[in-house]
């Protein structure tokens, strides 16, 4: 009966791994940056005579699966996006927790199989929500398996990058991020060694996720002297991708042009006009090799904690001002009295003519004319004054109305009243975490409504923006105190867009689960104005959030400042 130990369930079975920074199998071969520029990336290799550059050959050949084929009974495989080196990787589905999950596959007596399970095991206790999570890693009918996280709103660094390069904003984003989270994970004791464009995802909202942390490595059998030097010369090869659109070397790889042959390393700012003079010394002092650099004034960074200090040291880039297209020019046209279908003057200046006058009626028709023209006029001064006292009447009677309201007349058809808005004051809130513990910092709820906008309430910390994929949301209950007119629901949030629904129950109890509630507006952003598509009667509304934003912690949760109701 084969074994099974799956990711981050039993810590001791990791007791007797050694440390995946260190090395991978004795069997491999120096996984240096030249290894790192040799090997293709996740998802599609360079070419394989590349990779086999890099890593031994093995006589032990990929397990001969096939789309359809289900793991544990539960991952069934799609579609084969790598098979190289005696592995295959896949896009899967868990059918259990029905999502999109990728899988390594090797053979269980492949001479790198135990140094791929060690990885995953390091690699899913890290917990970092800035790195693809491994979810499972499995010995299991003469197959070792690795189940990662599957990102299908994210986009590869190598996509981005085939766009064209990046400006200084994006570019400081992405080096910033990505020494932080390096820096991190080797303050446990893991490096990547094989940190590419593939490697590197930008989710929607802007940031940026890296996936094969120490699995890639062991995978392909690089391993490296210096773990933090590789992994620090990998971010600066990236970040000079960005800004030049060019590999940092002379060979062509991930469908960038590689520099000359025989120039040496140029600094960015000299290879592509308009670089930014920081982002291109950040990028030499982090590709230094041997103790040299392009940059004389600073010293090298040799670790990512290095380069991630350095990127904050840095004046911080804001991002561009957003630009609108210019209005159209105003166009003068020729149509003035008198000038009308006349040609200009020489020159094209146009020469202001003299309207003449028509000539006066002396004819007796043209006085009986005149008489029946003043005639019309007297009588439609009259009947206009007579109108018009008759408005004045008629305000005067109804003086004594709401000055808020329009008065009308039904027998007339004239429209109804309109009704106008005003704040509605929140009795009560309460926190609504009916698909987790049931709690979500009830104590900070008062924040919500206290008038002070640097107070909040916020949700527990997640791994994911989609809360971890653990429940379909959060949220608070507000209580109006009675069953009143709800026009619009504002709400403030802190950190950055947040996805949210305004639900509301007709009845006076409140429901147990959110689908209890009737969903009547959404929106996303820091400031949304909820407003359903007719005001509705309500005394308990359910602002859900579905969505949350990133925070500064290193995981993501939402934070509401302020909460505004308006009838």
């Amino acid at each position: 009966m084969a074994e099974r130990s799956t990711a981050a369930v039993d810590v001791a079975d990791n007791s007797g791994d050694e440390p995946l920074a260190a090395k991978a199998d004795e069997a491999t071969t120096d996984g240096t940056a030249e290894a790192q520029r040799a090997a293709g990336d996740e998802g599609g290799e360079q070419a394989a005579s590349k990779a086999s550059a890099a890593t031994p050959e093995t006589s032990v050949t990929a397990p001969d699966l096939h789309s359809g084929h289900k793991l544990a009974g539960r991952y069934r495989l799609e579609e084969c996006v790598t098979r190289l080196d005696g592995f295959s990787s896949w896009r899967a589905v868990d059918e259990k927790l029905r999502r999109a999950v990728g899988v390594h596959l090797l053979p269980a007596d492949h001479p790198r199989a135990r140094s791929v399970l060690a990885a995953a095991r390091s690699s899913a206790l890290l917990g970092d929500p800035r790195f693809v999570q491994v979810l499972d890693a499995v010995e299991e009918d003469d197959l070792v398996y690795v189940v990662h996280e599957w990102l299908p709103d994210a986009t590869e660094l190598t996509a981005l990058l085939g766009a064209g390069p990046m400006d200084a904003h994006d570019a400081y984003q992405l080096v910033s991020q990505v020494s932080q989270a390096m820096a991190a994970a080797h303050r446990e004791g893991l490096a990547h060694l094989r940190l590419t464009p593939g490697a590197v995802l930008r989710s929607s909202s802007g940031q940026y996720r890296i996936r094969g942390l120490a699995v890639n490595a062991a995978l392909r059998g690089i391993t490296s002297e210096g773990p933090q030097r590789a992994d620090t010369e990998a971010i600066g090869a990236l970040l000079y991708a960005a800004l030049t659109q060019r590999w940092p070397y002379e060979s062509d790889a991930y469908g960038l042009t590689g520099l000359p042959k025989g120039v040496g390393l140029l600094p960015p700012d000299q290879v592509r006009a308009g670089v930014h003079r920081g982002l291109s010394e950040i990028a030499m002092r982090a590709l230094a090799n041997d103790g040299a650099t392009a940059s004389r004034q600073e010293q090298p960074c040799t670790t990512p904690d290095e380069l991630a200090k350095a990127v904050a040291a840095m004046p911080r880039i804001r991002p561009p001002e957003p630009t609108f297209a210019a209005p159209p020019e105003y166009q003068r046209t020729t149509y003035q009295q008198g000038t009308y279908g006349r040609p200009g003057a020489p020159g094209g200046v146009t020469q202001p003519v003299v309207p003449v006058p028509p000539a006066p009626l002396q004819s007796r028709t043209g006085k009986a004319l005149k008489w029946a023209v003043s005639a019309l006029l007297i009588a439609a001064l009259g009947l206009g004054s007579w109108q018009l006292a008759e408005t004045l009447l008629n305000r005067d009677s109804n003086s004594g109305g709401d000055p808020g309201t329009t008065q009308s007349n039904p027998e007339n058809g004239d429209a109804p009243p309109v009704e106008k808005s005003k704040p509605v004051a929140i009795v009560d809130a309460k926190d609504f975490d009916p698909l987790g513990d049931g709690t979500e910092k009830p104590q900070e709820i008062g924040h919500v409504y206290d008038g002070d906008p640097n107070s909040y309430w916020r949700t527990d910390g997640y791994a994911s923006a989609d809360f971890g994929r653990l429940k379909e949301g959060v949220g608070l209950v507000l209580d109006l105190g009675k069953v009143q007119r709800v026009g619009t629901v504002d709400v403030t949030f802190l950190d950055g867009a947040t996805s949210v629904e305004l639900r509301t129950v007709s009845g006076s109890t409140v429901p147990t689960m959110p689908n209890g509630f009737t969903k009547v507006a959404e929106g996303s952003g820091t400031t949304v104005s909820l407003k359903p598509a007719k005001a509705v009667q309500a005394r308990y509304l359910l602002v859900w959030l579905t969505r949350i934003p990133p925070s500064n912690e290193g995981n993501f949760r939402g934070k509401i400042s302020d909460i505004k109701v308006t009838s």
